[in-house]
Parts: structure tokens; C-alpha cells; sequence
């Protein structure tokens, strides 16, 4: 096997552990993360020091430092699915007649989704500070299981104050720690994680109203063409009714950006879709991303006990209130003097 195979060999594993990591963002222990490390260790033995040594560079700098290239990535797929949708979809469906209003939603939500992303990712996200570590550590009660009283950030200094968390990325203690988005290059914690919310539930939005769009123009291009009642001649030279695999087959051929972008932003809607349902879970429940992967270590009971030195903690979410109280925990984070009421 020689050194281009070995390269391109090489290449593709690292687009793979570049997708792994980003799944597994915020959970450095998780099946995939030692998954990807084993492989690695296992391509060490055929791979140059030297590239290995760069690409562990790369993906220090990618994945445990705080980095623009996921903004900028993100821009630049936001800015070819909307070119495409323009001057493609738009115009079509502008010929076909389509609602004007309903044409325009797309980038109704691509207004408030940006809107969204700039207040994510400059907000303050909740940094423990010297200065207000004091309140801050009185809003939220130790649990005794995932957060403990007495444990000293050993970068910053200072007690952990509960559901706080160190980021690595920020090498900053932030309050109400949820996780570390690469895609807005920001802490998620109390103070922005509203914004977090309506960034993800518009993008998911926006993703889903392009598919749909789209689908819908496709669909009435079947329709007007009466193509579903027509024939084709196959490689035997017999002739067959029109198929949906024909159907496809065609569509791609005549409009391929158009099938392409329509396969791309279905995918996604889907993905964003069920992350969005579980960040609504998260919500309901008052759990952070954090703590939901931590108390997965732990068993669940209704109340929280004392267990023998001999077992393991029982983890029992006690910063739920109810949904609605949890909900607009999120959209309004408590404070040290609303604590102290009750």
C-alpha cells in the first residue's frame, strides 16, 4: 500500500472523527470519543509522526479551543442553501403562482434565527467571577450527587456554586452550565440559554419550511407535466409505466441543486427536529445537557437517600418545579433574592 492510499485512508478517518467529535461535544468520556481515540491509536502504527502530530494540532485547535470556523461554516451553508432557494425555488414557484406571504417565511426566519445567534453568541452566559460568585452560589441548592458542596474549581479558584461547570474551551466557570456550542462559538448557560432555545427552534423552522417549500414545487411540477400517467422506454426496450425511482431519477436529472438542497435540508430538519425535542425535554424537566449525561451514571429514585458506602448515589432531579415553572425558569433565570422568598 503506498503513501497516497495511506493519505487518503488517513484523510477519511479524520472527516469521520471530525463528525464523531461534534457529536460528542461536551461528553469527552462517551462510546463514540473512545471509539475515535482507539481507531486512532490503531492508524498510529501505519501513519507518519509528522502527520499525526498535524492533525492532532488541528483537532486540539477545532474541538477544545474556542474557534470561528463552525460560525463561519455555518454562515456559508446558511448562504448556499438561501442562493439556492432564491434563485431557484423562489423564481419558480413566483412563475407557478405560489403565495407570496408564504415564500417570504423563509427568511422571516432567517431574520430572527440571526437575531437569535448574535444574542447567543455574545451574551454573557453566566461567568462565575469573584465579583458575583457570592449571589450566584446561593441560587441553586447541592444535591449531594451530581454537585457537592466544597469543590474548588482548581483553574479558577473558587467553589463551584451547583449546576456550574468549568468550560474548557472558555477556561471559565459558567453558571447553570448546559454545554459549549461550536456553532455559535459560546458558552450555553443561565443568561442566554433563551436565546439557545429560539436559535435552535427557528433553525429548525427555517430548515423545515425550505423542505416543504420545495417539496411543494417539485410536486406541482409533477402534477403539471401529467408525468405519473405517462411511459418510458427501459435499457430492454420494453415500455413501463412511470415509477417513483423514474420519477426521481428525472427530477434529479432536470433540477440536481434543486433534489440535492431539497435532500440536505429534509436531513436537517429532521436532525434539528429531534435535538430541539430533546432540548424541550431538557427544559420541561429543568436539566441541563450536562446534567442529563451525568445522572445517566446514577440510578433514579423519587427520593433522594442516603446510600451505604458500599453502593452507588440514587440521582433525583430536585430543581424540577413543574413544567410550567421549569419552562419559564429558562426565559427568566432565578436570582439570590427569589431564592431567599422561598
Amino acid at each position: 500500500m503506498d503513501f497516497l492510499t495511506l493519505l487518503v485512508i488517513y484523510l477519511c478517518f479524520v472527516l469521520a472523527a471530525v463528525a464523531l467529535l461534534c457529536a460528542c461535544s461536551g461528553r469527552k468520556e462517551s462510546f463514540l470519543a473512545r471509539s475515535v481515540n482507539g481507531a486512532s491509536q490503531v492508524l498510529s502504527f501505519v501513519i507518519p509522526a509528522q502527520l499525526q502530530s498535524a492533525t492532532r494540532r488541528v483537532l486540539h485547535r477545532l474541538f477544545h479551543t474556542r474557534s470561528c470556523l463552525f460560525v463561519v461554516l455555518h454562515v456559508a451553508l446558511q448562504a448556499a442553501v438561501y442562493g439556492e432557494y432564491t434563485w431557484e425555488v423562489f423564481v419558480y414557484c413566483w412563475e407557478l403562482q405560489f403565495h407570496l406571504l408564504l415564500l417570504l417565511l423563509p427568511y422571516l426566519l432567517l431574520a430572527g434565527n440571526m437575531g437569535c445567534f448574535i444574542l447567543c453568541s455574545r451574551a454573557n452566559p453566566g461567568i462565575i467571577t469573584k465579583s458575583n460568585h457570592a449571589s450566584l452560589v446561593k441560587i441553586y441548592a447541592y444535591d449531594g450527587v451530581l454537585f457537592q458542596k466544597g469543590i474548588v474549581c482548581p483553574t479558577c479558584n473558587m467553589e463551584k456554586p451547583a449546576r456550574s461547570k468549568h468550560c474548557s474551551f472558555c477556561s471559565m466557570c459558567v453558571h447553570r452550565f448546559d454545554h459549549h456550542c461550536v456553532w455559535v462559538n459560546n458558552c450555553i448557560g443561565a443568561f442566554n440559554a433563551k436565546y439557545f432555545f429560539l436559535y435552535l427552534f427557528t433553525l429548525t423552522a427555517m430548515a423545515a419550511t425550505v423542505a416543504i417549500i420545495t417539496a411543494a414545487f417539485l410536486v406541482r411540477v409533477v402534477l403539471l407535466s401529467n408525468m405519473m400517467r405517462g411511459s418510458y422506454i427501459d435499457d430492454q426496450g420494453q415500455e413501463r409505466a412511470v415509477e417513483i425511482l423514474f420519477l426521481i431519477q428525472h427530477l434529479f436529472l432536470t433540477f440536481p441543486r434543486i433534489v440535492f438542497m431539497l435532500g440536505f435540508v429534509t436531513l436537517l430538519a429532521l436532525v434539528l427536529g429531534a435535538y430541539c425535542c430533546f432540548n424541550l425535554y431538557l427544559a420541561l424537566t429543568n436539566q441541563t445537557s450536562n446534567e442529563w449525561y451525568k445522572s445517566r451514571r446514577y440510578g433514579w429514585s423519587h427520593h433522594l437517600t442516603l446510600q451505604p458506602h458500599d453502593r452507588r448515589a440514587v440521582y433525583k432531579n430536585t430543581y424540577s418545579k413543574g413544567v410550567w415553572m421549569n419552562l419559564k425558569e429558562i426565559f427568566k433565570p432565578p436570582t439570590a433574592l427569589e431564592r431567599k422568598k422561598k
